[in-house]
C-alpha cells in the first residue's frame, strides 16, 4: 500500500517537472512581395503551438492567434494578427506572415 500511495505522488511531480513552455526554432525567412517577388532574407525565431504560432526577432513578437480552417485538407489554417497581419501555418515547417498594407510576406521556413 505504501508503494501506491508512493506512486500516487511521485507520477504527478514527475509530469509536472517535465512540462516546460515551448521551444523556438531560429528560422531563416524570405521576405517578397505578394506576388511572389523575392526580396530579401531575414530570420526569426518561430514558436509552433499547433492550433497557434508566434514569430519573434531583435524588434519584434508577432503572435498570430488561433488558426482557423473550415478544412485543414484543402484549406491552410489562418488568422489575422492584432497588428493586421494574416498569419498562415503552410505545414509543420512552414510559417507565413502577410502584410498586405506593405506588399509584403515573410516565409518561415523551419528544418529542411
Amino acid at each position: 500500500m505504501n508503494m501506491l500511495r508512493m506512486a500516487l505522488f511521485i507520477v504527478p511531480v514527475l509530469l509536472v517537472g517535465c512540462a516546460s513552455g515551448p521551444q523556438g526554432v531560429e528560422c531563416p525567412g524570405k521576405v517578397a512581395s505578394i506576388y511572389c517577388q523575392e526580396s530579401a532574407v531575414t530570420h526569426g525565431r518561430v514558436f509552433d503551438l499547433v492550433s497557434s504560432f508566434s514569430v519573434a526577432n531583435d524588434k519584434v513578437k508577432v503572435e498570430s492567434g488561433p488558426l482557423h480552417s473550415t478544412d485543414r485538407t484543402r484549406y491552410i489554417p489562418a488568422a489575422v494578427t492584432k497588428e493586421g497581419y494574416l498569419a498562415q501555418r503552410i505545414s509543420d515547417k512552414q510559417f507565413r506572415l502577410i502584410d498586405p498594407q506593405q506588399d509584403r510576406m515573410i516565409t518561415y521556413t523551419c528544418g529542411k
